[in-house]
C-alpha cells in the first residue's frame, strides 16, 4: 500500500482544473477478519461534488474512511492532491447527545489538527472558527448544547467543525440523510458553494435526488465498483433495478 501527497494543485483559473484531487487504484480494504473494499480503481475530479451511492454494507463509509485516513488500505494505491488532510464529516446521529460540548467547542474541535487538543487557540482560530459558524448560519447556536439541536442543526455544526479545518477536500458521510427537506436544501447549497470557493466534496448518501445533483457518482455494490461517471449515466433504472434488487 502506498500513499502519496503532492503539492497543491493549480489555482481554479487554471486549464489543468480536470487533475483528480484523489486517484485510487486496486484499492482494497476493511476490518480484522471483514475485508470490505475489493480492487477500487477510480478518480475523484478536483472542484467538483462527488456522491458515492450503494446499498448498506456496499462500502460507502468505509471508503470514506480510507479517503480521511481514518483506515488504512490493505493493499492498493491512494494518491490525494493538496497539503492540508481531508476534513471528514461524520453523520449527525453518530455524535452522542451525552457529550457535554457547546456548538462552538464541536466547531473548535476542527482546529485541533492545526494546535492539538491542549493548546490554547489562537486569534486566527478564534477567527476561522466564527467564519466557520456564520457560514452555517449557527452564530446565534454558539453556546448551546450539542444535544439540544435538531437534526439539520446538529449537521451543520458538524459541516462547520470541518469548514474549520480549512480542508481543500471535504468528506461527508450521509449529510442529509433523517433531515427535512428544508434543511436538506440548505445543505445541498452550502455545497455547491463550497466547490465553487476551491472545496472539492465528496458525500456518501442514499438519497438518489442528492446523488443525480452532484457532478460525478461511484456506484458501490459489495465492496466493488459497479460504475462511475455522470449519475445520469450510472444511476439509470435498469442499473438502480439491478442493485437494489430483493436479496
Amino acid at each position: 500500500m502506498k500513499t502519496m501527497f503532492k503539492k497543491p494543485l493549480p489555482s481554479p483559473t487554471s486549464p489543468q482544473d480536470r487533475t483528480p484531487h484523489v486517484r485510487f487504484t486496486d484499492l482494497c480494504a476493511g476490518y480484522p477478519g471483514r475485508p470490505v473494499l475489493r480492487q477500487l480503481t477510480a478518480e475523484i475530479a478536483r472542484l467538483t461534488t462527488t456522491a458515492l451511492v450503494g446499498p448498506n454494507g456496499s462500502g460507502k463509509s468505509t471508503l470514506l474512511a480510507v479517503l480521511a485516513h481514518v483506515i488504512h488500505p490493505t493493499s492498493g494505491d491512494v494518491q490525494h492532491a493538496g497539503e492540508r488532510p481531508p476534513a471528514f464529516v461524520p453523520q449527525h446521529g453518530a455524535v452522542g447527545d451525552t457529550l457535554p460540548l457547546t456548538v462552538r467547542q464541536t466547531v473548535e474541535m476542527g482546529r485541533w489538527g492545526e494546535r492539538g487538543p491542549w493548546r490554547r487557540l489562537t486569534r486566527r482560530d478564534h477567527s476561522t472558527v466564527d467564519s466557520a459558524l456564520e457560514r452555517l448560519g449557527i452564530g446565534d447556536l454558539a453556546p448551546r448544547q450539542l444535544g439540544e439541536l435538531s437534526g439539520g442543526q446538529r449537521q451543520r455544526a458538524l459541516i462547520a467543525q470541518g469548514l474549520a479545518q480549512e480542508s481543500d477536500l471535504l468528506l461527508l458521510d450521509e449529510p442529509t440523510t433523517g433531515l427535512d427537506p428544508e434543511a436538506r436544501e440548505r445543505i445541498g447549497a452550502l455545497l455547491t458553494a463550497l466547490v465553487a470557493d476551491g472545496v472539492t466534496v465528496v458525500q456518501a448518501t442514499h438519497d438518489l435526488e442528492v446523488a443525480r445533483a452532484a457532478d460525478a457518482c461511484l456506484l458501490l455494490q459489495d465492496g466493488r465498483l459497479a460504475g462511475q461517471g455522470h449519475p445520469d449515466q450510472v444511476l439509470t433504472t435498469s442499473t438502480l433495478a439491478r442493485i437494489w434488487q430483493p436479496l
